[in-house]
């Protein structure tokens, strides 16, 4: 039994590499807005550059923390972000603690509906590209050298993970054929 386990070490070691790079497929980030300084007027945050330096994934979570007394978040359409519009928002959060979770790619808006607050730069777009897996037989590499690489993030020790029931399917069957092949 030892010398099995030893003679497929480099085997294992494979297989567990493998399956890490899978469970990284199925864990959202976490995100909290703003970091440290959470969803606010003072400190001057800025939110727009916050999340320019994010890449957003269908999956990953937003989480708005904040003095409930003083903010709230508002989901709006893209007219209502760029006016400070907060009459007729998609969705409104109050909770101090909200969590939202990035359903589909395109852009998220959210402001604080508290007035002025908007105005002050207490507004986020959350940009979730799509990302093409397959380059098409007329497209040359070449071709393609402006579409910005777009890197997965290993969410951060600070940022939890949750897990998508829809991926344990995939990740079951890839690791049965892994464990398969190498028997």
């Amino acid at each position: 039994m030892a010398f099995y386990i030893l003679e497929n070490i480099p085997k294992m070691t494979l297989l567990f590499l493998i399956l890490a790079c899978f469970m990284q497929l199925c864990f959202g980030a976490v995100y909290k807005v703003g970091e440290s300084a959470g969803w606010t007027t003072i400190g001057n945050v800025d939110y727009k550059l916050w999340a320019a330096t994010k890449t957003f994934q269908v999956g990953d979570v937003i989480v708005f923390q904040y003095s409930p007394q003083f903010h709230n978040v508002m989901q709006v359409t893209h007219a209502e972000y760029k006016s400070c519009n907060a009459t007729a928002p998609i969705a409104t959060h109050t909770t101090g603690k909200d969590s939202i979770t990035i359903t589909a790619h395109g852009h998220h808006f959210f402001l604080c509906g508290v007035p002025g607050h908007c105005q002050a730069g207490q507004k986020v777009d959350i940009n979730v590209l799509r990302v093409s897996s397959s380059v098409s037989p007329s497209q040359s590499p070449s071709s393609l050298s402006h579409i910005p690489a777009v890197a997965v993030p290993a969410p951060s020790p600070s940022h939890a993970s949750y897990w998508l029931p829809s991926k344990i399917g995939v990740v079951l069957a890839v690791s049965l054929v892994l464990l398969v092949s190498f028997a």
